[in-house]
C-alpha cells in the first residue's frame, strides 16, 4: 500500500533521485573512492563560504556534498567493489571534511576576533573527532560501542540547520556540549564492557 502523505511522497521522491545518481555513478563507471574524493573538494568549498561568512550558501554545499557521501557506498555494492580498503578510505575523508568545515568557521571567527567562539568550534571539532576516535578504538577491545547520539549524520544536519538560520553560534554550543557528552558515554560504556570481559 502507498504512503499518500506528504513525508511518503518526499521520501519516494528523495529515493528516486539517490537511486538515480547511483545509476549514473555506475553508469559513469566513477569509482566509490572518486565520489568520496568529490564529496571532500565539495566540502572544501564549503569552508571556503564559512570563512567568508556565507553561511547560508555554505549549508547549502553541505547539503549537496552529503549526497556523495550518502552514495558512494551504495555505488561500491552496486557495482560490486565493495573492499575493506573502501571502508577505512571512506571514514578518513570523513574526518577531512568534518576538520575543514570547523576550520573554515575558526578563519571566520578568528577574522572576526571572536576568540571564545573561535573556541568553541575548537571543542565542537574535538569533539567530532573523539567521537570517532573513542568508538573505533573500543571496538578494538569491545564487540561495539555505538552509545551516545551525536553521530556525523546528527553533526551534519545541525551544522546545515545552523548555516540555513544563520544560527552557527548556537550550533556550535550545542555540538560542543553534545559530542564531548557522547564522548564521555563512550569511555564509561568501554570501561564497563572492559570490566566484564576482565572478570569473566
Amino acid at each position: 500500500m502507498r504512503d499518500s502523505s506528504i513525508s511518503g511522497m518526499l521520501g519516494t521522491c528523495g529515493r528516486w533521485i539517490l537511486h538515480f545518481i547511483v545509476n549514473l555513478f555506475a553508469a559513469l563507471r566513477i569509482t566509490p573512492n572518486v565520489i568520496t574524493l568529490i564529496g571532500l573538494v565539495i566540502n572544501i568549498l564549503a569552508a571556503v563560504l564559512f570563512a567568508m561568512g556565507m553561511f547560508t550558501p555554505a549549508g547549502l554545499v553541505v547539503l549537496f556534498a552529503g549526497i556523495f557521501d550518502m552514495v558512494d557506498g551504495e555505488v561500491a555494492r552496486r557495482t560490486g567493489r565493495v573492499t575493506r580498503f573502501g571502508a577505512f578510505f571512506d571514514s578518513v575523508i570523513d574526518r577531512y571534511s568534518d576538520m575543514v568545515l570547523f576550520l573554515g568557521l575558526v578563519v571566520w571567527y578568528a577574522q572576526l576576533d571572536r576568540i571564545f567562539y573561535a573556541g568553541l568550534v575548537v571543542m565542537s571539532l574535538i569533539g567530532s573527532i573523539m567521537t570517532s576516535y573513542t568508538r573505533a578504538r573500543a571496538e578494538s577491545l569491545i564487540p561495539a560501542c555505538k552509545v551516545g547520539f551525536l553521530e556525523r549524520p546528527e553533526r551534519i544536519v545541525l551544522l546545515v540547520i545552523g548555516a540555513l538560520t544563520n544560527r552557527i553560534g548556537a550550533a556550535m554550543w550545542v555540538m560542543a556540549v553534545l559530542s564531548n557528552w557522547t564522548v564521555s558515554q563512550r569511555i564509561w560504556y568501554t570501561w564497563q564492557e572492559t570490566k566484564k570481559l576482565e572478570q569473566a
